[in-house]
């Protein structure tokens, strides 16, 4: 139930009416046409811009399209008023019955008030977290796993069927380097002293793999040259460290559908399969690339190389995927890989990022689209990078890592919930400065604890009330008469929760989770004010001792709340807090 919905359905068949009369000429594109909340609340509860989208192609005057639906809109029962500003806007009122309706429906619907079917059902493939297996996530990771999981559950939540990957990168040099480090501290675990050059691993996660790998080996590859333990030793200790990082997803209550190995595709002739694909489509040449302008880019070289025309795609240049050696570029697996996404028959994908993957975006975007002849997009986003403070300071790096804070320092710190809503109060885009105390701090400055703190108060006023004597299961709070919660404080926060599945939908249209935060933070600010005002008006008290029926719907109102947040917090991956 999406109240926008209905009052655009409304304004599309008031439209439609002015049409049949010859108000309106045919054949007019409706599409356009919006109703949403006015930019300033004062003007109205809805504003439309039918008449400013429709006066050029109508050859009228947008002020005078406007007026002939205000008076079509304003017979409606749910319409209050319908005023025209400006040059055409036009702002409506709604009565107060609507929005005491959306309570019953919401206390009706539970968690499912709100859940959308914008998605039809389509196939999406989330590619998330994706860190190379060669040691435990750090903070970087951390934001890229809570955005793409909390992303993916926004899209179930409309309707999507969402797949959640990760794209294990074990095919290139860095797990090579990883065996190499675990070789040597499996030395250590011998007892040979032992030193890191530059270029290996030295963080001493590394000591439990090195170890494993004396229980599983004994001493048979010591003193024996590469060749002998380097293929047996990386299998062993990238397995190891998919352990480790699965166990740290885990500690943010991640779970990924699909591990896919890059390492699967060499050797097997997926790539080959994938490029044959593009060669078939005239994509594929032999060439020699301009010299690059400023920093020349890793995969260009002065002589012939195999190229992909992804300029024909909307890249800037073509891009190498065979080396003049004979050797696969970085490129073509990536290439190879999504080609397996979109042969799996998915309808969208997302890529997330960190922020250095920048210079991938557009050449991964074009060979989707050549491989898909553009019938599948491919979203990217990137995460932009995390610092973290405490005591005013910045985080210092984990001991054990080595060189960098971990996930599992965070989340150690603060909690998992905390981290993930915290890091979903910025858009993915934007730099983000994690203060580990301030994510701690019981104000309205910590978002989180505002959030969580409106949930449990709603909690504590309907056990009370409970014992009390006073009925507060759901049933009984949508059956109650909602006429009394008539007070603009009451009102704003049920046009608050209205407007919950229009954040829904516009949140899953942009791929932007930070929203769902946004709104559970303004939501929890209503109730806070309302909850405070009730301190002064006796009307206003969640429990009013002079009149049940008000009782009732004040905690009908309350009780909404709190299925809200709690959605909310469900998509967001946080547990709502009932106490605190």
């Amino acid at each position: 139930m999406n109240l926008f919905t209905d009052i655009r359905t409304l304004v599309i068949d008031s439209l439609a009416a002015m049409t049949a009369e010859g108000t309106l000429p045919e054949g007019l594109d409706l599409a356009n046409v919006a109703v949403e909340p006015p930019r300033d609340a004062a003007h109205g509860d809805m504003a439309t811009n039918a008449a400013m989208v429709l006066a050029k192609p109508a050859k009228m005057k947008p002020r005078d399209i406007a007026e002939a639906l205000a008076a079509k809109l304003g017979a409606d029962t749910r319409v209050a008023s319908a005023e025209v500003a400006g040059p055409g806007f036009l702002n409506l009122r709604l009565e107060a019955s609507v929005w005491q309706e959306v309570l019953g429906k919401v206390l009706k619907g539970g968690e499912a008030y709100g859940r959308s079917d914008l998605g039809q059902g389509k196939k999406v493939n989330v590619e998330y977290v994706s860190a190379n297996p060669t040691g435990p996530l750090h903070v970087g990771h951390t934001r890229g796993a809570v955005f793409g999981d909390a992303l993916a559950s926004l899209l179930d939540y409309a309707g999507y069927e969402v797949t959640r990957e990760y794209y294990i990168n074990d095919g290139g040099a860095q797990v090579d380097v990883l065996a190499r480090s675990a070789y040597l501290r499996y030395l250590e675990a011998h007892g040979q002293t032992v030193e890191f050059p530059d270029g290996t691993y030295p963080g001493e996660y590394l000591k439990d793999v090195g170890a494993a790998l004396k229980d599983k080996y004994g001493a048979q590859f010591i003193d024996q040259p590469e060749e002998i333990w380097l293929e047996e030793i990386r299998n062993a200790a990238t397995e190891m460290m998919m352990d480790l990082i699965r166990g740290d997803l885990a500690l943010l209550g991640i779970k990924m559908d699909v591990f896919y190995s890059e390492k699967s595709l060499y050797g097997t002739g997926r790539i080959e399969t994938a490029l044959e694909s593009l060669d078939a489509k005239g994509l594929i040449y032999e060439g020699v690339l301009e010299p690059p302008k400023g920093k020349k880019p890793d995969d260009w070289e002065p002589r012939e190389q195999t190229l992909f025309k992804s300029t024909e795609h909307g890249d800037d240049v073509d891009r190498p995927v065979k080396k003049s050696d004979g050797a696969w570029t970085y490129f073509a697996p990536d290439i190879a890989y999504h080609y397996d996404k979109v042969s799996r028959g998915f309808d969208m994908l997302i890529d997330i990022f960190g922020a250095d993957h920048g210079g991938y975006v557009k050449r991964m975007k074009a060979a989707v689209s050549a491989l898909s002849d553009g019938q599948v997009p491919l979203d990217i986003k990137l995460c932009q990078l995390v610092k973290l403070f405490k005591d005013g300071q910045e985080f210092k790096m984990s001991k054990r890592a080595g060189t960098f804070v971990t996930l599992r320092d965070v989340v150690e710190a603060v909690g998992a919930d905390v981290t993930r809503f915290m890091l979903l109060t910025r858009k993915n885009d934007q730099g983000f400065d994690f203060d580990l105390d301030k994510a701690l701090e019981q104000s309205k400055d910590n978002p989180v604890f505002y959030v969580q703190y409106a949930n449990a108060r709603i909690h504590s006023t309907l056990r009370k009330a409970a014992e009390a004597g006073i009925a507060t299961d759901d049933a009984t709070l949508a059956s109650a008469d909602l006429s009394t919660l008539a007070h603009d404080a009451q009102l704003s926060v049920a046009r608050k929760i209205a407007e919950w599945p229009r954040q829904v939908e516009i949140a899953a249209r942009t791929n932007e989770p930070h929203r769902i935060a946004f709104f559970l933070y303004d939501l929890a600010s209503d109730l806070h004010g309302l909850y405070h005002l009730g301190k002064s008006e006796m009307s206003l008290r969640f429990v009013n001792e002079s009149s049940q029926t008000a009782t009732h719907a004040n905690l009908a109102l309350a009780r909404s709340v709190s299925i809200v947040i709690s959605a909310g917090l469900g998509i967001l991956g946080v547990k709502p807090a009932q106490e605190m």
